[in-house]
Parts: C-alpha cells; structure tokens; sequence
C-alpha cells in the first residue's frame, strides 16, 4: 500500500518519462533494431511502470495519473507482444545482402531441382548432337543456329577480328541479352501456374541448348574457346536462370498444396514476398551477365587473352556461392545450418 501518493508519484515519474521516451523512438523509426541492453532496460520500465499502476489503481483521487499509466502501459504492451511484421522503408542493402540470400537458402531444394532438370536436359541435347550432328539446326532456333555455324569456323573468324564490337553494337546487343534472359526467367516463374509443367519444360529445354552447344565446340576440339565464351557471363546468367524456375516451383508447389491445410489463397499470399524476392534477385543477377556478355565475353584472343575470362568467370563463381550461402546468415544460424524448405 502506498503511504504518500505524493511522494510515490515523484519518486517513479522518472521512470515513465524514460519509457515514454523509449517509446516515442520506437514508434518514429519501426525498423530500428533495439540492442540487448536497451531490451532489457525496456522490459524492466515496462514492467515496474505495469507495477505502479496496480498500485495507483486503488486510489480514486488521482484519475489523471491512472489513465496516464493505463495509455503507457498499454503501448507497451503492444510493442512487446506485437506478432504482425511492421511495415519497413525500402533499405536496398539489407535486401540484397539479407533478405535475397535467405529466401534463395529457404527454398534451396526446389533451386537444386531446377539445376537437376536443367542437366538432364543438357546430358539429352549432349546425346543429341553427338550422335546426330544436324539435331543442331532442329533443336536450336534458326537464328541462333545461324549465329553458331561450325564451332572451328567460328573460332576461327572471331580469332580473326584485331578488335571487338564496336560500343554502339554492344550496348545494344547487352540490352537484347538482359530483355531476352530476363523474359525467360519470368517464363519459368510464371509456368508454376501450370502446377510446374511449364517450369519444367523450360528449364528443360534450356538445358537442352546449353548441352547441345557445349558438345558441339567439344567435339570440335574448342573446348578453351567454349569456356572463355561462356564462363564470363554464363556463371551468372545459368544460375540466374535456375533461380527462375526455383522461383516457378515454389509457386507450383503452393499451388499444390500437399501436406498444407491452408487455403489456396493463404499459401499465395505467404509466398508472394518470396517469388518476388527471387525474380528481383534474378533481374539483377540477368542485368551484370548481359553486361559481361556484351562487353568481355565477346572479346576473344588475340585481344583479349582465354585465361583472363576463364579466371574472371571463376572469380564470379566463388563471389556468388559465398553470397548465397552465407551472406545473411546469424552467428547462430551458421553454427547450426540454414533450415530450407
């Protein structure tokens, strides 16, 4: 029981004042992540500030200072236990950086089914071509075959050339590259629609093209020209791609629904942050490979050496696994492993 109201509203106003204050700069800033120390001193306010008004409540003279506390506490409380995300500003290096690399580990396994798809495909068009050299013009699509021709002819005009594209001619060729690979990695989203069959034959057919070509320059004997043509941008661009359609199965999967009791429109609207993530990471990823094609892959020796565009390509490798595997992660969450669905 309090003995003198007067001095026990003196001694602890301080108190509400520092919790209103810690309130007042949660509020302004939602996003703003509190340290442990200011955690606990938060909880500690809002306990004995709960506690002061248990106390205040039996005195009926002081109806001011009741709903003072009551309001306080209150907001509080809602703070503490608040369960809704809160709505952030946009903060483009915690996304990048944070949220694209946790969403792609969350659902890495429909990732890893993309690439087997895909390789099945590429081991297919590989068979094709080898034992049937004119599959090559039937698989591919005419310009593209055009493009191709016979990999040592090929080799051999580039390798002719003292000077890349001009920079007009890449500019534009970067743009069509970017506005092409980005459509099919939208494509491979937008066929989960059809529970993933569509997904599937586009990544299937993708890898189709990219065995067939690849066998092709191999059994021409140009494997170093193949990889110093391919690794700049393809090591970016092939994932990117996968990432699609990792994207299109996890629409198809929500889709589907097994094993789930939530309603279809619950399982899209919890997976909509995420094929968002996913096909914006893709943009991104499709946005640097056709650059690099644009501006290195198509500058072969002797202007610009093989092993300096396989190096790159490889450097571009290791920076993007050690980006999706690790950037975003807690020092808890490495020690115990990424828990994917």
């Amino acid at each position: 029981m309090i003995i003198d109201l007067q001095k026990f509203v003196a001694s602890e106003r301080p108190c509400w004042a520092e919790l209103e204050t810690h309130l007042a700069r949660i509020e302004a800033d939602p996003s703003r992540r509190l340290s442990l120390d200011e955690l606990r001193r938060f909880h500690y306010l809002y306990e004995r500030t709960s506690a002061d008004l248990g106390k205040i409540m039996t005195f009926s003279a002081e109806p001011e200072t009741r709903r003072y506390l009551e309001h306080l506490v209150a907001r509080a409380y809602g703070e503490i236990h608040e369960t809704r995300e809160k709505r952030r500003g946009v903060a483009p290096l915690e996304w990048f950086f944070h949220t694209l690399p946790q969403t792609f580990r969350r659902h890495v396994r429909a990732f890893w089914l993309a690439v087997g798809i895909s390789l099945v495909g590429a081991i297919f068009g590989g068979f094709a071509v080898a034992l049937e050299p004119d599959a090559k013009r039937a698989v591919l699509p005419e310009h593209f075959a055009n493009h191709l021709g016979d990999p040592s002819e090929r080799v051999a005009r580039e390798e002719r050339r003292e000077s890349g594209p001009s920079a007009g001619g890449m500019a534009s060729f970067s743009a069509q590259l970017m506005v092409n690979n980005i459509r099919v990695s939208i494509n491979a989203l937008a066929f989960g629609m059809t529970f993933g069959v569509g997904t599937l034959l586009v990544l299937f057919y993708n890898g189709v093209v990219l065995g067939l070509v690849c066998v092709d320059y191999v059994a021409a004997g140009q494997l170093k020209f193949l990889l110093g043509w391919l690794m700049p941008h393809g090591v970016i661009e092939l994932p990117a791609v996968f990432m699609g359609g990792q994207a299109g199965l996890v629409l198809a999967w929500a889709l589907i629904g097994w094993g789930k009791r939530l309603s279809l429109a619950a399982r899209l609207r919890a997976i909509a942050p995420d094929l968002v993530t996913l096909i914006a990471g893709v943009a991104i990823l499709l946005v640097w490979a056709g650059i690099v094609e644009a501006f290195l892959s198509q500058f072969h020796e002797p202007v610009l050496p093989y092993a300096v565009k396989i190096g790159f390509g490889v450097i571009e490798l290791i920076l993007l696994v050690l980006f999706l595997a690790l950037c975003g992660r807690s020092p808890r969450n490495t020690a115990n492993g990424p828990r994917n669905r």
